[in-house]
């Protein structure tokens, strides 16, 4: 393989969605709606074109990278931050260093931006070799006043953190309805829904 990093066009999008898709079936859930978050996402006002990447070998997509605006709010005084996710690669391809390849050119660029942080859900033996942190540590939590371990800041710049604390709040498109899902899902070849072990409870 011969991979490379580039941004996303709109003539990638409708692959992308059925990578994302491919990518978390049957994951967190029985089905996922990654994909729908993911199209949700390229709509709204909090999308970042310049941080939409994907990693090709040739002319095939093989994984992808989001980030939208998000905001730390403080006594009404709201912080702009970005937002990371979903990440997907095609799980044929998973497990071969095209994340970690996504994640590090994407947290660069938003370096070169001069974005003050990245906040993100997720695996954190995974995340803390990028140098993602517990959130606690900066005193930001999620929009509910709550902490956890997969609940993650990466500090972009040296003390971009320093005035920022407060509450995460990200893109409504991050809400799912059920019923939005289901007609989504209409644009998509059928595939079966499994209950796993390893699915959130």
């Amino acid at each position: 393989m011969n991979i490379s990093v580039r941004v996303e066009n709109q003539n990638d999008y409708n692959e992308v969605e059925n990578i994302t898709r491919e990518a978390f079936w049957d994951v967190y859930k029985p089905g996922c709606d990654e994909h729908l978050i993911l199209h949700k996402l390229r709509q709204s006002s909090e999308f970042i074109k310049e941080l939409s990447f994907v990693a090709v070998d040739g002319n095939n997509i093989l994984g992808h990278i989001i980030y939208s605006k998000a905001k730390v709010i403080n006594n009404n005084i709201e912080h702009e931050v970005l937002c990371m996710g979903p990440i997907s690669v095609v799980p044929n391809y998973q497990c071969k260093g095209i994340g970690s390849l996504l994640l590090n050119h994407s947290i660069n660029a938003a370096k070169m931006l001069n974005y003050s942080c990245i906040v993100t859900f997720g695996n954190p033996k995974y995340y803390h070799n990028f140098g993602f942190e517990n959130a606690q540590k900066y005193g930001i939590t999620t929009s509910n006043g709550m902490n956890f371990e997969e609940f993650m800041v990466l500090c972009l710049n040296q003390d971009s953190l320093e005035k920022i604390s407060g509450k995460f709040h990200e893109s409504s498109s991050f809400k799912i309805l059920e019923e939005e899902l289901t007609i989504f899902e209409k644009n998509f070849p059928f595939k079966e829904k499994h209950i796993t072990d390893t699915q959130l409870k």
